[in-house]
Parts: C-alpha cells; structure tokens; sequence
C-alpha cells in the first residue's frame, strides 16, 4: 500500500508541473504574439512617418519647381519683348501684346500643372500614411486580444489542471480508506450486547 501511494503521489505530482506548464506556455506564447504584433504596428508607425515626410518633401518640391518655372516664362516673355521692341514695334500694343499674352497664359497652366502633380503626389503619401497608421493599430488590437487570449488560456489550463488533480486526490483516498468520493465512512456497527450494559441477560 505504501508504494502504491508513493506513486499515485508522484502521479498527482507530475500533474501538478504539467498543469503549471501548461499555463506557463500558454502565457509565453501569448505574450510572444503580443510582441510580434508591437514590432509590426512600430514598423507601420515609421513608415507612416516617412510617408508624411515624402508628402511634405512634395509640396516643397512642388513648390519650388512651380517658382523656378514661373521665373522662366517670365524670362522668355522678357526675351519676347526685347525681340519685338528690337523689331520698333510698339510691345504693348496690338499683337505684341497678345504674344505676351499668350505666353503668360500658357506658362500659368504648366505652372499650375505642376502644382497640382505635387499635391496629387503628396495626397497618395497621405493615403498611405493614414493606410499605415491603421495597420499598426489593427496590429495592437489583434496583440492585445492575443495577450488576453492566453492569459486566459493559461487561467484555464490552471484550474483544469487543479480539477484533474483534486479528483485523483479524491480516488486516492477513496482507495486509501475504502470509501467513495464525497461520502464520508459508515459507523461502526453496534450489536445489541453492546448497547445494554451487561449484555441482554445482564
């Protein structure tokens, strides 16, 4: 009977560290999903930023080739009028005027051109920063849900493991003093000899 116990000791021992070791990884692999999902949403976040930095970068470039375009049409409308003038014709009058005109009006619309491809540049990094940024937050919430997923898993492998060994426990003493789980031992019988002082011819 002894080693009988020792053993079903041992048993119950080894349930114990399974249990706790299954708990253990449990939170372990929720907590390593957990952190492969911060990694994720942290890369999205920096690329998001660099995102912002390229829209930025085209507005400015944007900009700054509209003004140099804008300062050449100005110098080929003054290269127009030394032409005309050089020709002793009246430059603001009649079609000199026009020609001016016309070259303003054309050097406007590729000026604008170019204004507006850089914001559209601008706006698709915009797009992608703002795609970016939800991204890392889906990425949080799904390691968040991840880390409360194990951490209930964990919780549940626990108390199963618990279970599982208070009802050997239970078989065990049932075993050890011969009776069954949850009762309690019969009193011992008494005769009635023993009941009446003396016995029954007393």
């Amino acid at each position: 009977m002894a080693a009988f116990t020792a053993l079903a000791i041992a048993g119950l021992a080894l349930q114990a560290y399974g249990a706790v070791k299954a708990a253990k990884d449990a939170k372990k692999a929720g907590t390593a999903q957990q952190q492969a999902a911060e990694s994720e949403a942290q890369i999205a976040d920096y690329n998001a930023s660099v995102a912002d930095l390229q829209a930025k970068d085209a507005i400015e470039r944007g900009a700054l080739a509209e003004s140099k375009f804008r300062s050449q049409v100005r110098g080929m409308i003054g290269t127009q009028r030394a032409g005309i003038a050089a020709g002793n014709v009246d430059v603001g009058y009649g079609s000199a005027v026009d020609v001016q005109g016309d070259a303003a009006y054309l050097g406007e619309l590729d000026a604008l051109t170019l204004r507006t491809n850089a914001a559209r540049e601008a706006w698709g990094y915009n797009v992608q920063a703002g795609d970016l940024r939800k991204r890392a937050a889906i990425a949080r919430k799904t390691g968040y849900y991840a880390g409360q997923a194990a951490s209930a898993n964990a919780t549940t492998a626990a108390i199963q493991g618990i279970g599982s060994i208070a009802l050997s426990t239970g078989s065990l003493l049932a075993q050890r003093y011969g009776f069954k789980d949850g009762s309690t031992p019969p009193p011992p019988r008494v005769s009635l000899g023993d009941a009446v002082p003396g016995g029954v011819n007393g």
